[in-house]
């Protein structure tokens, strides 16, 4: 296996701690996040205002933290209390709710499984209840959809539902304003707590892209909607403490004036791919200092790419950023392992670490790029395809991303030392281990249904004992074909086909319960948890 500089362990990983109760059936389940020490970061170049600003972010990111617990689940405490036993209670904070992240399916008594619309919805909403309410508000991605006393429905926007943890959050950010020394901190901080007072996010967005002189950042709010299960729109709130790694940056920033460029690349009809983007794009590599909310529920992100705004990524652009501390963790931890597992003696030699770097730089970077509004007049994605959409969103992100990854290796355009052969055997060997989050999730579901597309066209075979012998020809051929199918959906906002190809190819082989077993029997962890240290 191919050794370079993204094997230097910079986070301690503990696969295992004390367990006062060792009979518990939660033992294995708590022990499938590996620990990952998040150290005390070097602030040897950060100003005691700057100090003091990274520790208003923390504050505010707690009171995400709290809001999530509410908007997903209800109050955290209640739950949690009437756990007894100790790792079933590790598990339920691991996962923000009584529901298992990687099936949906409940592990406290007395709750039912996890309904698709988690608490964004009653629990007796049904689609069509909601389709034939007559409120424009109910479309919006920050409004709770609560029952009236009288039993109709209603919106309520989430700046009122939350208003408590929104006055706190706004009080930190307005006091990091007042210490901040760098004007575009300020203007970013003042406006986005204005957002969140408003749930109007566009300018907030804008000033965000536009604060690319600071070494610390900071992603707070409503993100992502892939809770959501039931329509596909309703966003969760999460946090990001980040701390910007200045070397790393000027590298990636000289991707951002080819993303007009990459985006021509894309293997679709030229009318799926139209849409041009902002030309105030940024890349930044940070190391993460601190999750909250979404974010540090469950699977764990290793990168961001946002704005989801449409209209911010069309008039400015959109940020994607490594969080290189934690894309090295998983790969220590969990992908080099899994391939050493997983794939045979021919193909193993090709994992490499670098690979994995730059097919999540390219991940993240298709999350700006592709199909943004339909081209026959049903609206954006989001609406066209609903609770299709972010499914669809991570099917187009991870293929489209390792293509790219390819495409530029083959052309020398990315100076590090790996090939084109290296970047498909990493990417295969993550998509296999991402199964194992189960087809709870949208980004579950999607490798998944990349696994079966690719297994449909050739592209691998496995023998008996579990190894994979990959054919990168028809893998990097079947890559194409399923980028190009999935562009052309949300180009057309095709829901009924969309809806039919995820039954199709979201279900789990025989071979998934084999390759569980297999890393389960190796110890391998699903995905990491973090020990903050303060």
């Amino acid at each position: 296996m191919k050794q370079n500089h993204l094997f230097i362990v910079l986070a301690a990983v503990a696969l295992c701690s004390c367990d006062n109760s060792p009979k518990s059936p939660f033992t294995r389940k708590v022990a499938d996040y590996a620990v990952v020490t998040i150290p005390v970061p070097d602030l040897s170049g950060i100003t005691d205002n700057g100090k003091e600003v990274l520790n208003l972010y923390r504050f505010a990111a707690d009171e995400v933290d709290a809001i999530y617990w509410e908007q997903y689940y209800g109050e955290k405490n209640t739950l949690l209390e009437k756990i007894d036993d100790s790792k079933q209670k590790e598990y339920a904070a691991i996962n923000y709710g009584p529901w298992d992240r990687i099936n949906g399916r409940s592990f406290v008594e007395g709750y039912e499984d996890r309904l698709p619309g988690a608490g964004f919805y009653p629990a007796d909403m049904t689609r069509q209840e909601f389709d034939a309410w007559d409120n424009p508000d109910k479309l919006s991605p920050y409004t709770m959809i609560r029952r009236a006393q009288d039993g109709s429905l209603e919106a309520v926007w989430y700046h009122d539902a939350y208003r408590e943890h929104i006055d706190k959050i706004v009080n930190y950010l307005t006091a990091a304003a007042d210490i901040t020394i760098k004007p575009s901190v300020k203007k970013y901080l003042l406006s986005k707590a204005q957002a969140l007072k408003s749930d109007n996010y566009y300018q907030s967005g804008i000033d965000w892209l536009e604060m690319d002189d600071s070494k610390m950042d900071l992603v707070i709010g409503p993100n992502e909607n892939v809770d959501d299960q039931l329509m596909g729109i309703k966003r969760s709130y999460e946090a990001f403490v980040l701390l910007k790694n200045a070397g790393r940056t000027a590298e990636l920033m000289k991707f951002v004036s080819r993303l007009g460029e990459f985006q021509q690349y894309l293997p679709c009809d030229t009318a799926f791919k139209a849409f041009q983007p902002g030309t105030g794009s940024n890349i930044f590599s940070c190391d993460a200092l601190y999750y909250a909310g979404k974010a540090n529920a469950g699977i764990k992100v290793i990168a961001l790419n946002l704005p989801f705004d449409n209209d911010v990524q069309r008039d400015k652009g959109t940020r994607t950023i490594l969080l290189e501390n934690i894309i090295r963790a998983k790969y220590n931890s969990i992908v080099a392992p899994s391939g050493n597992i997983l794939l045979s003696p021919d193909n193993v030699t090709n994992l490499s670490s670098d690979a994995f770097y730059w097919n999540i730089v390219f991940r993240e970077v298709m999350h700006g790029l592709g199909v943004k509004e339909t081209i026959n007049g049903k609206g954006t994605v989001e609406e066209a395809l609903g609770n299709m959409a972010s499914t669809f969103e991570e099917i187009k992100v991870n293929a489209a991303g390792v293509l790219l990854v390819s495409k530029l290796q083959r052309r020398y355009n990315i100076h590090e030392l790996f090939t084109r052969e290296d970047a498909l055997a990493t990417f295969f060997v993550s998509i296999v281990r991402s199964e194992r989050f189960g087809t709870g999730s949208s980004l579950g579901r999607a490798n998944t249904i990349i696994y079966n597309y690719l297994h449909e066209a050739g592209a691998f075979r496995r023998n008996p004992s579990g190894q994979y012998y990959l054919d990168y020809d028809k893998m990097e051929s079947a890559l194409a074909d399923l980028t190009a199918l999935v562009l052309e959906t949300q180009a057309t906002g095709n829901y009924d086909f969309a809806k039919e190809f995820e039954d199709k190819y979201s279900k789990l082989s025989e071979d998934y319960a084999a390759d569980v077993l297999n890393l389960g029997l190796e110890n391998v962890p699903v995905d990491i948890r973090f020990n903050f240290k303060k």
